[in-house]
């Protein structure tokens, strides 16, 4: 989630109407319902993740032993294996 100030994106009238309410705090403004993104959508962390455990599997299916899979990834042994559980179900 990024920070604007609220004078560069609201007209003068409303900041001032939310000033009397919250002068100088953070506030927090949901988004619409239906506009809603999920965890890693906006800035492409879950597709990351996504392409990340498709070589990690694949990686594990031409020979690359689990330990030497936790080295390059820095992962733990147990996430690694969680990995290539999840995949191997796809």
């Amino acid at each position: 989630m990024g920070y604007k100030k609220a004078i560069n994106v609201l007209p003068k009238e409303l900041v001032q109407v939310i000033q009397e309410y919250v002068d100088g705090d953070y506030i927090c403004i949901p988004r619409k319902r239906g506009n809603e993104l999920s965890w890693g959508e906006k800035n492409g962390t879950r597709q990351a993740l996504i392409y990340r455990d498709e070589a990690i599997f694949q990686d594990y299916i031409n020979g690359v032993t689990k330990e030497q899979l936790v080295k390059e990834y820095h992962l733990s042994l147990k996430s690694v294996e969680r990995v290539i559980y999840k995949q191997r179900e796809k």
